[in-house]
């Protein structure tokens, strides 16, 4: 079964955190309908960072009792948060082959999306299925699945409750850091 991929990044201190919701085709218009439901009047996206704690405890609730999935990698910015990211991204496009996913959606940094694309391209180019994966950045305000990597990113790296309250959410944890 292909699987669509929604990421999006935080960065805590000296940690780079890179988070890909992972959703089933036949989820996306439940999922993206639910995050609607949840934005305030006037409001245009959830961002994790300008919530009220009581909106994220809700807003976390809603997406482990949806059943959403969410991959995270994780690196130090010793070389730099750009450095990081891309490593954390490299790993991610093996991956997201590996799940079969026919779509890969980030959101979108503009002017660096252009690193991005030289990443995932590098990446690609050694799998043959290769072709079959979509890729694209997007505004986050297009694509509220995207919010979900935000949503879990934030928490994860706030650690303590936060990071507990998404224990059920990730699915894996990928520290690009240690040594297998």
């Amino acid at each position: 079964m292909s699987v669509h991929v929604f990421v999006d990044e935080s960065r805590r201190n000296d940690t780079y955190l890179l988070a890909a919701a992972i959703v089933i085709p036949s989820d996306l218009r439940r999922l993206r309908t639910l995050l609607r439901g949840l934005l305030l009047p006037g409001q245009r996206e959830l961002h994790f960072k300008k919530e009220t704690p009581q909106r994220r405890r809700a807003v976390l609730s809603q997406l482990s009792q949806a059943g959403a999935r969410v991959a995270v990698y994780r690196r130090s910015c010793s070389e730099g948060p750009e450095a990081a990211r891309q490593a954390c991204l490299a790993r991610l496009t093996a991956d997201v082959l590996e799940l079969n996913a026919s779509r890969l959606a980030l959101d979108s940094r503009e002017d660096r999306d252009v690193l991005d694309v030289r990443t995932i391209r590098a990446g690609l180019g050694k799998f043959p299925r290769a072709a079959l994966l979509a890729y694209e950045h997007l505004n986050a305000v297009s694509e509220p699945l995207i919010w979900i990597a935000d949503a879990v990113a934030w928490s994860y790296g706030a650690g303590g409750d936060w990071a507990r309250r998404v224990e059920g959410i990730v699915v894996r944890i990928v520290r690009l850091d240690e040594s297998p």
